[in-house]
Formats: C-alpha cells, sequence, structure tokens
C-alpha cells in the first residue's frame, strides 16, 4: 500500500513538473526566444537626406497598432485574458530585449471606447498602461482610432475631450523628438465638412505646414509661424490610424498582409482609409517622409506620388493582437532627422502554442497509458505467482 502511495506521488509530481515547465515556456520563454530573432534596422547612408543637419542621434521605435483593448460587451472572459497577456508578454519582453526609446500606438487601443461609460473608460486607461508600461525616461506617441471615439458620424465633443485628455492629445499634434518631427492625425478629423473636430484639425495642419517652411529656412514664413516645438527642421512622418487612400491592399505584398479573399476588396474613403482629397491635401501640405498607419489589421506597404513628384512610403501596421490577426508583427523602426529604417519583426503565434500544448498532452496521455498497462502487467504476474 505505501509503496503504491509513494508511486502515485511520484507520478503526480512529474505530471505537475510537465504542465508548470510547459507553462514557463509557452506563456514566458517562448516569446524571448521569438523576439530575440529581431534586432533594429540600421540606417544606409545611401538614402539619407544631405539637405538636413544629423547630429548622429538615432531613435529607437517600437510601432504597434489595433490593440483592441476588449470590453464588458464584446468578448469573453478568457478570450479577454489570453488576448491581454499575449500583448502584455510581447510588449514586455520587447521593452527588455531591444530597449525601445520610443513607443508608437497607431490608434484603436481600447475595442469599446467609442460608447463605453465614463467608469469603464477609467479602467481602460488604467489598464492600457498596466499592460504597456515602459520606462520613464522613453517617449510614447499615440494616434485615436475610430475603436476609441467613433467614426466620424458618431463622435461627441466629449468621448473626444476625454480620450484626448486621458493621453494629452489633440486632433492634431506637432512633436520633435531628438529632431525627428512627427505630426500625429486624428483620422476622423480628415472627413472635409466643418465639424467641431475636422475644422480646428485642418487649420492646424495649415498652421504647422507655414511653421515647417520656417524650420527650413523660409524667411518670410517665419516672420509669424516660427514653432517653439522645431529646434530644426526635418521631413515629418505623420502617425495615424487610418491609411492614406489606396483603392484596395491589391497592392500589398507582405507576409502580414490581408488573406486572399479580403485583399482585392475595394476600400470606401473615410472608412477603410481617408479620402483621396484628404491624401492629397496632407502630402501638399506636409511633404511627409513617411507614413505610419494601422486600422485594417493587416500589413502593407505602399508608395504616395506628391505633387512634386517625389515618393512618400507609407506602411500599414498590422493589428497587434491574436484576436485579429493570425500571425501578428510590430514593426522596429530607426529614425534619425535625415533618415530611417524599418523592420517588420514577428511575434510568437497562437497556433505554435496550441500545438505545443496539444504535443505535451498527447504524450501525457501515451505516457500515463504505457504506465497503467505496465502495472496492469506487473499485478497479472504476481497474480499468476500467487496462484502457482
Amino acid at each position: 500500500m505505501a509503496t503504491r502511495v509513494r508511486l502515485n506521488i511520484t507520478c503526480l509530481a512529474k505530471i505537475t513538473a510537465t504542465v508548470v515547465g510547459v507553462l514557463f515556456y509557452c506563456e514566458f520563454l517562448h516569446y524571448y526566444i521569438v523576439l530575440a530573432g529581431c534586432s533594429w534596422p540600421v540606417l544606409n547612408s545611401k538614402t539619407g537626406n544631405p539637405n538636413i543637419t544629423d547630429n548622429g542621434t538615432q531613435l529607437h521605435a517600437m510601432v504597434l497598432a489595433d490593440t483592441h483593448l476588449l470590453g464588458k460587451v464584446n468578448g469573453h472572459w478568457f478570450d479577454k485574458l489570453r488576448r491581454e497577456w499575449q500583448m502584455h508578454r510581447t510588449f514586455q519582453t520587447t521593452v527588455t530585449l531591444h530597449q525601445p526609446n520610443l513607443y508608437i500606438f497607431l490608434g484603436d487601443l481600447f475595442d469599446e471606447g467609442k460608447w463605453c461609460q465614463t467608469e469603464e473608460f477609467v479602467e481602460y486607461v488604467a489598464r492600457f498602461h498596466r499592460l504597456f508600461a515602459v520606462p520613464d525616461d522613453s517617449h510614447v506617441l499615440i494616434a485615436v482610432g475610430n475603436h476609441d471615439i467613433g467614426f466620424h458620424y458618431s463622435v461627441s465633443p466629449y468621448v473626444v475631450s476625454r480620450f484626448q485628455h486621458a493621453f494629452d492629445g489633440g486632433p492634431v499634434q506637432l512633436i520633435q523628438i531628438s529632431g525627428v518631427t512627427f505630426v500625429i492625425i486624428n483620422s476622423m478629423a480628415m472627413e472635409g465638412d466643418d465639424c467641431f473636430l475636422c475644422r480646428p484639425a485642418i487649420n492646424k495642419i495649415r498652421v504647422i505646414a507655414k511653421q515647417l517652411k520656417c524650420a527650413s529656412g523660409d524667411a518670410e514664413a517665419c516672420k509669424y509661424w516660427k514653432s517653439s516645438v522645431l529646434h530644426q527642421y526635418s521631413q515629418p512622418i505623420i502617425l495615424q490610424h487610418y491609411p492614406l487612400y489606396r483603392d484596395s491592399d491589391s497592392v500589398c505584398s507582405e507576409p502580414d498582409e490581408a488573406p486572399p479573399q479580403l485583399k482585392h476588396t475595394r476600400f470606401r474613403e473615410r472608412w477603410e482609409c481617408i479620402s483621396k482629397d484628404a491624401t492629397e491635401m496632407l502630402l501638399e501640405h506636409l511633404s511627409p517622409r513617411l507614413v505610419l498607419s494601422g486600422h485594417t489589421h493587416h500589413g502593407c506597404h505602399v508608395t504616395h506620388t506628391t505633387a512634386r513628384d517625389a515618393l512618400v512610403h507609407e506602411y500599414t501596421v498590422p493589428s497587434f493582437s491574436w484576436r485579429n490577426k493570425r500571425n501578428p508583427t510590430f514593426s522596429m523602426l530607426t529614425v534619425s532627422p535625415s533618415n530611417y529604417s524599418i523592420y517588420k519583426c514577428h511575434m510568437p503565434q497562437e497556433v505554435t502554442v496550441l500545438a505545443i500544448y496539444g504535443f505535451t498532452l498527447l504524450l501525457l496521455l501515451a505516457w500515463l497509458i504505457r504506465k497503467k498497462i505496465k502495472s496492469q502487467g506487473i499485478l497479472y504476474v504476481k497474480v499468476s505467482n500467487h496462484l502457482d
């Protein structure tokens, strides 16, 4: 009897150790192994702008989009727990391994921000900061998405105000960090009408355009539009939730692009992308060197041509959540005032983690069955010997 108890305890200990070990690997160590394969891209001196002063400083930015933190209405509690742990673990592992000094969120932080009550929004914000905590000496730039405040037709001043207050934002922001200029745009403010959100946004873009001219050396613009934010000129990088106008994702050729059944679906202006007029206005007024967007949940790299025949690269970053993307990625951006380089970092895939759990379960079952058969064989031998 005592021998059987010891055997049962030993068996239970082995099962427990196996389960704990697999959990530790899948929910912690696996993230380090996968993300350790990513690295910061190196700037190519041949692609830099020789006309812009570069003091040698570089920013390393982690760029992600569409985290869609679940609320009380959509999603099961386990779905919420699973997705948020995956995003938290990926984010914090990247912070530890690669130590970005800039974090860029391209909108749709929340899934239900557009309709949640004030108390839930406060909890939403606290949860966001808890899941995506960053070192005190780093910078965070956040663009607003349609799930944060609603599509243009449903946006209210109160919902816009509470998001801007929570994340210190505005319809359009001009920010310069280490000589690198960013313009953060509220995509829902690019509707083109004179609503409470759109008119101030368009006016701000016009002002920023003149401030950029002043920073580039235009003495006439400096008489009225000198900016205290811009310490030097660098072509801006646009950060926004919606992509610039494109007909569809058919032009995309990325490993994390839209699936075939969606890739050729035509985009609706002001829904899947901003309008063609708004796109031309942004390219003309701001002359950006790079545009970073989200919203579609799928990766894409396209180029746009300005009225001056300059090429502008746009990278649409896929959703950061397993809930929206089977093979999620985020971007690692190395950027200086005169140059940039971008790299796509592949996150752990849910199918891999599930496969490891499934394989472990099969091994445990096989081991238990073998152990059961073996014990029954021993018992049979003992009974036979006794009868003899």
